[in-house]
């Protein structure tokens, strides 16, 4: 089977290994053999971003930004070739699949814009015949380390920006997805990016993804993904006082209120909690629910995450689709166990039997539940939810508050003031109301607070405070 390569200033190259990417629906199904690159190449790569940084940041906003529009137009070309190699690779649904492509075609069009409005400010100075002028600049060569669950459009939302804002690019995707991550370096290359502009490096973290953070000449870093590998990535990165970005970990709650229409709430928990086979850092794994409903609303959720269809990712009726890994699956299975243990009510969770070998698990509902369990502290992946009982809504958003993490979360209820409170109080980055706490729009700032996010926003323009570093100039003119 043909080699899929590294692209390193320009060529197409071998890698010192290689890795098998396998259809976690169907583990007799060998998607390709995708090079891993050592750490000579990683520095090829970031040295050829260096060479092109110059031409790169001191091109026109034009140029920028045909090449953008270029690759967000390739890519809606391709939705459905690059849908079906995603669902297939990573499990999500093949419909979620090609929407997530659609994203990412969206992500790099909107950015194509962006680079034609980088601003500054022309300030007055307090001084006589001064002028003071603030402009933006790009921060360099940035190293971007992406996730398997979101394989097209989390580096998306990396590259365009970084690319839009005039930096050269050393891309690491995940080594479980190479595929989709693949089909979007050949699209960037193809839509004629310089060399050197963007490197695709695939292979593990501990050798790919150390290398590009401990190396010199890397100015910035944005990480997605564990808890502590981007712990880790940030001490890293400090010692070489790099500008370093990471969104990691969530344990979402969702808060359902007396009040709220459970027609609304149990599709919105469903959702949340489920869908994408809860493999989402922004998944609402922790339902709290008042306690005058509690009973009504977990009879409703099992019943509903019951009759949800799992099986292959490409399979049209199939609603959730496998867990991406032998290792995923073990991990969830293990935290249904230790449901158990702690004393909640297991409903679902088991493995599924699909006609095809693969790693399938039935939405697993941890009813009873308490904040203090390791089930409802820990991030999971999964589609795993702690369903907690709250006394009122002032103990529900204690309940909300009291984690180390604060990237997501929402609240179901048909009452402004309670609506209005929680969106104030809430400790998280991002808050929705009557709304999934997984669906979030491409041109809007996306991050959180506490444990899960360190460093600027990503997405919309707030993206420019990571990938542009400011410049303050003064001239006197007397």
């Amino acid at each position: 089977m043909t080699e899929h390569r590294n692209l390193i200033a320009g060529d197409w190259v071998s890698g010192s290994d290689q890795s098998e990417n396998i259809n976690p629906s169907d583990v007799s199904d060998l998607i390709g053999h995708y090079a891993r690159a050592d750490a000579a190449q990683v520095d090829d790569a970031i040295n050829a971003a260096r060479n092109a940084l110059g031409g790169w940041a001191n091109a026109s906003p034009q140029v920028r930004a045909d090449l953008l529009d270029a690759v967000g137009l390739k890519i809606l070309a391709q939705k459905n070739e690059i849908g079906h190699m995603l669902a297939r690779e990573e499990g999500k649904t093949l419909a979620e699949a090609i929407g997530e492509t659609v994203r990412a075609a969206q992500i790099f069009r909107f950015f194509a814009g962006e680079a034609l409005r980088v601003a500054g400010d022309a300030v007055a100075s307090v001084r006589p015949d001064v002028d003071v002028e603030v402009t933006r600049e790009p921060v360099g060569v940035v190293g971007l380390i992406t996730p398997w669950n979101f394989p097209i459009a989390i580096p998306a939302w990396k590259i365009a920006p970084a690319l839009a804002y005039g930096n050269t690019v050393v891309f690491k995707p995940a080594d479980l997805t190479p595929g989709s991550a693949h089909m979007l370096a050949k699209i960037i290359h193809d839509a004629g990016a310089p060399h050197g502009v963007f490197n695709l490096v695939m292979g593990r973290g501990a050798i790919v993804g150390n290398a590009i953070v401990a190396h010199p000449l890397v100015d910035a870093v944005s990480f997605t993904g564990s808890v502590p590998v981007g712990r880790a990535l940030v001490v890293e990165a400090a010692k070489g006082l790099k500008k370093v970005q990471a969104e990691m970990g969530g344990k979402n709650p969702m808060v359902v209120l007396n009040d709220a229409d459970l027609a609304v709430a149990i599709p919105v928990c469903l959702n949340g909690a489920f869908f994408s086979t809860g493999q989402r850092c922004t998944a609402s794994s922790r339902l709290i629910v008042e306690s005058g409903i509690y009973d009504e609303f977990v009879e409703r959720l099992a019943k509903a995450a019951s009759a949800l269809t799992v099986g292959d990712a490409l399979d049209p009726a199939t609603q959730i689709g496998p867990v991406v890994s032998a290792n995923q699956l073990k991990n969830n299975l293990s935290f249904v166990e230790i449901a158990r243990a702690e004393g909640a009510t297991v409903l679902g969770g088991e493995t599924a039997n699909c006609p095809k070998e693969g790693y399938y698990q039935k939405p697993a509902i941890f009813a009873d539940a308490t904040n203090d369990m390791r089930s409802s502290r820990e991030e999971i992946f999964g589609p795993c939810a702690s369903v907690i009982k709250a006394s009122d809504y002032d103990h529900a958003l204690a309940l909300a508050n009291d984690t180390e993490f604060g990237l997501s979360s929402g609240i179901c209820t048909s009452s402004l003031k309670a609506a209005r409170d929680f969106r104030k109080r809430s400790q998280a980055g991002m808050v929705m109301v009557n709304l999934p706490t997984a669906g979030v729009d491409y041109h809007v700032p996306f991050g959180g607070r506490k444990g899960s996010s360190y460093g600027s926003r990503e997405q919309g323009r707030y993206a420019a405070e990571f990938y542009t570093t400011v410049k303050t100039a003064y001239s006197f003119s007397g």
